[in-house]
C-alpha cells in the first residue's frame, strides 16, 4: 500500500492581487483587522529533515534529543516512553543515501538507511547517560548483522550522536561495559555521526499502544526479550 512521505509539506502558492487599493482604503482596512483581532502572520517554516535537538516553544534549553537504532523501531519506543523525563519517541530512518525513503525502501535494504527511534527528553529530568544505558539493555550489542529475527543493515544497532558530548558520552557508557567484565564478547554496536532523520510513516508511531496484540506476538516470535535475558540476566519491562 502506497503511502505519502511525511516530511515533504508545501506551502500552497500565493494568490496574485489584479488591483490596487487606495491609501485612505488600504489605512482603514488595517483599522478595521487591528480593532477585530485580526493581523498578518508570517507563515509558519517547512519543516525539513532534522539530526539536531527537536526545538520547543519557548524552552528550548529543556528538550534536547537522542538517536538509537536497535532493530525493529516498534520495540524501542516503549522503553523510551516509560521514563519519566522522555517527551516523545519517534520512528524513522537514518543513516542512508536518499531523501524521504518509505519504508518499502528501507525494508529492502537498498538504501543504506537503518530503523532508528528519535528520543526527546528533558534533560533537567533525565540525563543522556541513563538513555543509553535503557538502550544498552534493550539491543542485542554482539549481532552485527542485525537485531534478533530481523537481519540485514537496516536492523543493526548504532548510537547516532548529534555532538562531541554525545560522542562522549557513547563512548564512556561502551568502554563501561567492556571494563565491568559483563559482556564477553566484542561489541557490535557502532557510534556514528548522526545523519538526517526521516519520520517514518504514521502506521509505524506508537504501533505498540496502536496494536498491542500484533505487537506482542511479533516480539515473542522475534524472541526478543528470551535473547535480552540470556546477555542482560532480566526481560526487560
Amino acid at each position: 500500500m502506497e503511502r505519502q512521505p511525511t516530511l515533504q509539506w508545501h506551502r500552497p502558492r500565493s494568490g496574485r492581487t489584479t488591483g490596487r487599493l487606495r491609501p485612505g482604503a488600504a489605512l482603514s482596512l488595517l483599522i478595521f483587522l487591528a480593532t477585530v483581532g485580526g493581523g498578518f502572520a508570517a507563515p509558519a517554516p517547512e519543516p525539513t529533515a532534522s539530526a539536531g535537538p527537536a526545538a520547543a516553544s519557548g524552552a528550548a534549553e529543556t528538550r534536547a534529543r537522542a538517536i538509537f537504532a536497535g532493530g525493529c523501531f516498534w520495540c524501542l519506543e516503549k522503553p523510551f516512553d516509560d521514563l519519566d523525563g522522555v517527551l516523545a519517541t519517534t520512528s524513522g530512518y537514518s543513516g542512508g543515501q536518499i531523501p524521504q525513503p518509505t519504508y518499502e525502501q528501507v525494508s529492502s535494504g537498498g538504501t543504506g538507511h537503518i530503523e532508528v527511534v528519535a528520543v526527546d527528553y528533558d534533560p533537567s529530568k533525565i540525563t543522556y547517560e541513563e538513555l543509553l544505558e535503557v538502550f544498552w539493555t534493550n539491543i542485542d550489542p554482539y549481532d552485527a548483522r542485525g537485531q534478533f529475527c530481523d537481519k540485514g543493515s537496516q536492523y543493526t544497532s548504532a548510537i547516532f550522536v548529534l555532538d562531541d558530548a554525545q560522542k562522549r558520552a557513547a563512548e564512556s557508557s561502551k568502554a563501561t561495559l567492556l571494563s565491568r567484565g559483563r559482556l564477553r564478547e566484542p561489541i557490535a554496536t557502532r557510534i556514528v555521526p548522526a545523519a538526517p532523520f526521516w519520520e517514518a510513516e504514521d502506521y509505524h508511531q506508537d504501533y505498540y499502544r496502536k496494536n498491542p496484540i500484533r505487537y506482542s506476538y511479533y516480539r515473542r516470535r522475534c524472541g526478543r526479550d528470551q535473547r535480552l535475558a540470556e546477555i542482560w540476566g532480566k526481560t526487560p519491562d
